[in-house]
């Protein structure tokens, strides 16, 4: 249900050669009405069934097929037609609204406003190293508050479990993560992790703003108790989000071993 770009209106085009199979016309018609009525209701809000047919020029049975798998979906909703003043004889009609889901398959603004936002949190401090700082706490703050959510969870996890446990509870969240165990190049020596994030909700905001995944990384550290490293992001243009998590007993590094902090350590959320 998402605008259509100008190469897909011109893929649509007549002329432009691709080759379909029936069923795939069929589809893809289907998809189109399908989005229409969604895009009517979007458009002149909760809807009856009669009223898109005529509106959208479809006949009542089709158009309650396609409100029938729309609500499946969980993208429209019916509920009573609300009345003003004075209410008539009879049930009230039955008219469909989109969810929140609904409306989120449309084109929304939100990343435009969360990058107006970091960039007003930047320039209201003065620019330059000290907006770059202001928004590297404030990513801070944002993903130890998402940490909070999993400590607990970590805290009950041997520290050889934690990436799993980790990649699990990320998933939860909409990130998409899974973990690959990376062999030792020494032998009997524990095998590392790499977490991979199939999926990141602020990948466009952090195109702008690497703070963001600095801050991630920072509290997957802090969360497993070991220093790690960060190789891939989506934001850069990789295809998935990748931190190498060294084996339980592995060196730490030179910060970690400064602060006193070891592989095995127990997670914290603080930033």
């Amino acid at each position: 249900m998402r605008e259509h770009t100008p190469q897909q209106e011109a893929e649509s085009a007549p002329g432009f050669d691709v080759p379909v199979t029936a069923a795939e016309v069929l589809l893809d018609g289907h998809r189109a009405t399908r989005d229409r009525v969604a895009r009517s209701i979007l458009d002149h809000g909760p809807s009856s069934a009669a009223d898109l047919a005529t509106r959208l020029g479809l006949t009542a049975a089709a158009v309650r097929r396609h409100l029938d798998g729309l609500t499946a979906a969980g993208l429209v909703e019916s509920r009573e037609q609300r009345v003003y003043g004075s209410r008539g004889r009879g049930r009230p009609a039955k008219v469909f609204a989109l969810t929140d889901a609904g409306r989120d398959a449309f084109y929304q603004a939100y990343d435009q406003l969360a990058a107006d936002a970091l960039r007003w949190i930047a320039d209201s401090v003065g620019g330059g190293e000290a907006g770059e700082e202001a928004v590297a706490a404030f990513a801070r703050a944002r993903f130890g508050k998402q940490a909070e959510k999993y400590l607990e969870t970590l805290r009950q996890t041997e520290a050889q479990q934690r990436p799993e446990a980790l990649a699990q509870a990320l998933s939860a969240d909409g990130y998409a993560a899974t973990v690959r165990r990376v062999p030792s190049a020494v032998a009997k020596a524990p095998a590392g992790a790499q977490l991979c994030q199939h999926h990141c909700p602020v990948a466009h905001i952090a195109e702008q703003f690497p703070q963001l995944c600095e801050a991630e990384t920072e509290v997957f550290s802090q969360l497993l108790g070991t220093h790690v490293q960060r190789l891939a992001t989506i934001a850069h243009g990789d295809g998935v989000c990748t931190t190498y998590v060294p084996a339980p007993g592995a060196a730490s590094s030179p910060a970690q071993r400064s602060a006193g902090h070891g592989s095995d350590a127990a997670p914290t959320a603080s930033t």
